[in-house]
């Protein structure tokens, strides 16, 4: 089975990393956690930009370990900074090629007209030079030009934090289009929730150096004991199709293992595959069907697990269907008036769902 196995200890004063962590050889994995968890240390180390001990293998091949030491300038990846370091005297087309060019031709394999398409940069390729680009045009550059590497690795250093909100909704569409059009990992350091949730597959969470958890994306958002589930926004993904318009009410109903969901209409054909998030501050709990109630995403399901979430809250961890685990927070007052336990049979009222 193809995967991305890394495993670096490195020491920078106080700060020690002592990482290691398993993932999918194809998809999006998130190295997630909050400002000075490692993330970025992590992902230079990976790169070879700082020099650790470590082992990195990638899809089988050893890039690093006892005995071997691929420098930066041979590992076959594309990186992607914060900041888009485009040449800003040459044009659009000149930085796109600059990558493509120094690789063999038979190794090629991604093309230029591809990552113009992927990335929508037709209009951009007549710009003379690259610092006539808004920020958001030279960030989607830049994925362009590391990507006509063809990388075998592509490494995303929280690529969207320099871009204002605007810019950032722009362009996250054209990430999500490469995340279904490269078969290649890509490793995404974030330390934003919404564009985990939005873009990942796997996640690896990151605390102090070391990493906490890693494992598919839903399962670890739904995991009681790591932080994430105190965090305000934690919550789950839910992947799901779009099935039906309700077009008096201008809705759309997604369609998913554990039931179904109405959302604001979508502009989509039957049948797209679509992910919502659901946070746990937008869903209640009742023990009988509502009755008259304003909540249109009812969905039955069984309690798998409770916690306390401070001194006034718990979090109830539930499954709807077999497999896709919602989370509620309410208050310990609710739960106990309710007599909530493991293994009891509740309604899920979903007050809000966000598509991604």
């Amino acid at each position: 089975m193809s995967s991305v196995q890394a495993s670096f200890r490195l020491q920078r004063g106080s700060f020690v990393l002592d990482a290691g962590f398993v993932a999918p050889g194809q998809g999006v994995t998130a190295l997630f956690g909050v400002s000075g968890s490692g993330k970025t240390t992590l992902l230079r180390c990976i790169a070879g930009l700082e020099r650790a001990p470590g082992t990195l293998r990638i899809n089988g091949e050893t890039w690093q370990d006892e005995r071997t030491f691929v420098p930066v300038h041979r590992r076959p990846l594309g990186y992607v900074f914060q900041e888009a370091s485009l040449f800003p005297h040459l044009s659009v087309r000149a930085n796109l090629e600059y990558g493509y060019r120094r690789v063999t031709p038979s190794l090629r394999k991604v093309q230029v007209e591809q990552v113009v398409e992927w990335l929508g940069l037709s209009q951009l390729m007549a710009r003379k030079e690259a610092a006539q680009l808004s920020g958001g045009e030279r960030q989607r550059v830049a994925i362009g030009r590391a990507l006509l590497s063809s990388p075998r690795l592509l490494l995303m250093d929280e690529p969207l934090s320099a871009l204002d909100a605007g810019s950032k909704q722009d362009i996250l569409p054209y990430l999500e289009r490469l995340h279904r059009e490269l078969q290649i990992p890509v490793l995404y350091v974030s330390h934003a929730m919404d564009e985990v949730a939005r873009l990942a597959d796997h996640l690896v969470l990151l605390e102090r150096g070391r990493v906490s958890a890693s494992g598919p994306l839903h399962a670890t958002l739904a995991r009681l004991d790591l932080p994430l589930a105190q965090f305000d926004d934690a919550g789950v993904v839910v992947e799901a199709e779009l099935a039906q318009h309700d077009e008096k009410y201008s809705l759309s109903r997604l369609d998913f293992s554990g039931g179904h969901l109405w959302v604001g209409k979508v502009a989509q054909p039957f049948g797209t595959r679509l992910r919502a998030r659901v946070l746990a501050r937008d869903v209640s709990i009742a023990t009988q069907v509502p009755q008259g109630s304003s909540i249109n995403n009812i969905l039955n399901a069984r309690i798998e697990a409770i916690s306390d979430s401070g001194p006034d809250k718990v979090m109830v961890r539930m499954l709807a269907g077999e497999s896709q685990a919602l989370l509620a927070r309410i208050t310990r007052r609710s739960r106990d008036q309710l007599g909530l336990h493991e293994g009891m049979y509740v309604c899920a009222q979903v007050k809000s769902v966000a598509l991604m």
